[in-house]
């Protein structure tokens, strides 16, 4: 048996798409309960157990039903990083944050569409699914935005390695 937690208010929405909770434990032959406070139980084999975990837990970050059940294909994964740890104030990471979303949302959406990852950003996280090369790509740009690198930087190393990542 596994549990995975989800933020309160992902577990209310979760709770109102019965239809993707029935759909992941057909895919991942388990069976999902939700147990004590934000807590979901996963109960199956354990490849199953361990893929609707992270579609679970890809949820809970933030991700719609359909973004999360990507990680159903093995060609896909999801890379998490943890803003809180890096930041010790609560403004500075939410700078951050906005600097990755950028006005708008233009940044976030210019990283997805030119790595064809998925962007979340939710709570002290920011989470990316895609295959190993977007992801590679979505997070040298991010990484380059928390490092306190210029939003032009960002992308030219975004660019950069998608070209690099389109050649081999």
């Amino acid at each position: 048996m596994q549990q995975v937690y989800i933020p309160k208010e992902r577990i209310a929405k979760l709770k109102s798409d019965r239809q993707m909770l029935e759909k992941l434990e057909g895919e991942c032959k388990c069976e999902i309960r939700f147990g004590d406070g934000n807590y979901l139980e996963i109960n199956g084999d354990a490849y199953g157990e361990y893929a609707a975990k992270e579609v679970i837990f890809a949820f809970g970050r933030g991700f719609n039903a359909k973004e999360a059940m990507r990680l159903l294909n093995d060609k896909y994964y999801m890379s998490t990083i943890d803003l809180d740890p890096i930041f010790e104030s609560k403004d500075r990471l939410h700078d951050i944050e906005a600097r990755i979303i950028g006005q708008g949302g233009r940044t976030k959406k210019y990283i997805e569409r030119v790595s064809s990852a998925l962007i979340s950003i939710y709570g002290d996280t920011v989470c990316v699914i895609g295959d190993i090369e977007a992801i590679g790509e979505a997070e040298a740009a991010i990484k380059t935005l928390i490092n306190g690198g210029s939003h032009r930087k960002a992308y030219q190393r975004l660019e950069a390695l998608h070209k690099k990542n389109k050649n081999l």
